[in-house]
């Protein structure tokens, strides 16, 4: 698939977003300068970009709008606003890199219905087709539906799945992944984990035994521990990855579900609380609308410019 196909898709994932914050940004002849930016900045905040980074968004604006009247600049709001927008999210803008560590694993974390078990589906699916050995581990013992979810994404892409019954240990059973993929010199290892609301102490605390487990076999394991988060939760995703960088350290964001959603503006909010890195993003159903975070494009597809 070409990059403008790829643009389209998300221009179009990003629609329902994209057309509160048009709004704000559309210049009318009869509206003052300073109407348009309270304009914007009621779309910033019905797009769930949040007060704070709503406030940091609009001072920014507001200082390029003063400084282009200043040079005598032809002013265009719309631009403008892709400048700050774009300067908030660049710092999240770090694609996942494997480099040469075999297995390379990945801990994909997060709570019930964010969408991790077909996020794990389809990374693994583009894995492959970039030519790396990849395995799953159906580390989330709790949702027999979970397992039979991850066991047919690993037979539709000939990826091997290790699993055991429901309601076995799910440290036992990412245990067994890993030293099956070190074993078997498997590139990518990703392993599932039950779902579990940010406020439950007992089942964040097994999200941490997974973790020791794995170092037993590798110091350095997981690799990358990413946390799956769904955009239409607004800013209770803000508040989740915050719990969830707090309990385990997660080095890596996959947000999804922005196409479901005019809650999209949670991403600049995310990016800008957190600074994490934002390794993917979900747009859609297909395995294409899983795509890696670029600030540029995002800017881009929400903005137009």
């Amino acid at each position: 698939m070409t990059d403008q196909n790829l643009l389209d898709r998300l221009k179009q994932g990003l629609s329902k977003t994209r057309g509160i914050l048009a709004e704000g940004v559309q210049e009318d002849s009869s509206k003052s300068v300073e109407e348009i930016i309270t304009d914007v900045e009621d779309g910033l905040l019905m797009a769930d970009v949040g007060i704070e980074t709503t406030d940091k968004l609009i001072t920014q604006l507001r200082a390029l709008v003063a400084q282009d009247k200043k040079n005598n600049s032809h002013l265009n709001i719309s631009e403008l606003l892709s400048q700050c927008i774009f300067d908030i999210l660049e710092p999240s803008n770090k694609p996942m890199l494997l480099g040469r560590i075999k297995p390379f694993s990945i801990l994909v974390v997060g709570v019930n219905g964010a969408g991790k078990t077909t996020t794990i589906g389809k990374l693994a699916r583009r894995l492959k087709k970039n030519r790396k050995s990849v395995m799953l581990a159906a580390g989330d013992t709790f949702r027999a539906a979970a397992v039979e979810q991850l066991i047919t994404w690993g037979e539709r892409n000939d990826i091997p799945v290790i699993s055991q019954s429901t309601g076995a240990d799910s440290a036992s059973v990412v245990f067994d992944a890993l030293e099956s993929a070190t074993a078997r010199n498997i590139d990518v290892l990703i392993a599932d984990t039950a779902g579990r609301l940010h406020t439950q102490n007992d089942l964040m605390a097994e999200l941490q035994k997974v973790k020791r487990v794995m170092n037993k076999i590798d110091a350095n394991a997981p690799h990358e521990t990413l946390l799956v988060l769904d955009a239409s939760m607004g800013q209770n995703a803000l508040r989740q990855a915050e719990e969830f960088h707090q309990s385990m350290n997660v080095t890596g964001l996959c947000i999804t579900k922005l196409d479901g959603t005019a809650k999209g503006g949670v991403v600049m909010s995310i990016a800008d609380r957190l600074g994490l890195p934002i390794r993917y993003i979900g747009v859609g159903e297909a395995i294409e609308d899983l795509q890696v975070f670029d600030a540029k494009e995002f800017t881009s597809a929400l903005i137009g410019n």
